[in-house]
């Protein structure tokens, strides 16, 4: 390997770098031992009040393997932070694992999954909500079409994530 292509570049090398590549580089806004220092109470409150107000809940089939989930990861996070930080809720045995959260925008990823959603959610919640069916995780990794077909999906969940909030 090539002894320059080992060490690492100046901070300003990598800033005209990543600025050229058009990459924002995100910062941590508090430290880890900040988060860690947090009271108990005030970190469950504070997820209650994220769950409160999700944008985007993505709806996945139980066991789907590291691969599957790394790639929806990557495809989530490629759509910007709002669906990157899209709550996740698995489906097991037809049912729900977990209460859904009340959101704008929901992706399904699968039949069944949509079938156990639409038992689970109020039909008020489904009126105002933007429901997008999506495939399998597994045929993601199979198939270009099935890749093709998640990023349109997530394409319309962006547009109604942007038209709701603005």
């Amino acid at each position: 390997m090539n002894a320059a292509a080992c060490q690492h570049a100046e901070a300003g090398h990598r800033a005209r770098v990543l600025r050229a590549l058009g990459v924002t580089p995100w910062q941590r806004r508090t430290t880890p031992a900040a988060i860690a220092a947090a009271a108990p109470e005030s970190v469950a409150s504070a997820a209650l009040d994220a769950v409160a107000g999700t944008r985007c809940v993505v709806v996945l089939p139980q066991g789907c393997s590291a691969r599957e989930l790394d790639l929806l990861g990557r495809a989530l996070s490629a759509c910007g932070a709002a669906l990157a930080r899209a709550a996740r809720v698995t489906v097991s045995g037809g049912q729900l694992a977990a209460g859904v959260p009340e959101a704008r925008a929901y992706l399904v990823l699968g039949e069944a999954q949509a079938h156990a959603l639409g038992r689970a959610l109020p039909a008020a919640v489904m009126h105002q909500a933007q429901i997008v069916l999506a495939d399998e995780p597994a045929l993601l990794l199979a198939s270009a079409g099935a890749k093709r077909r998640l990023w349109n999906a997530l394409r319309s969940v962006r547009r109604a994530l942007a038209a709701a909030s603005g």
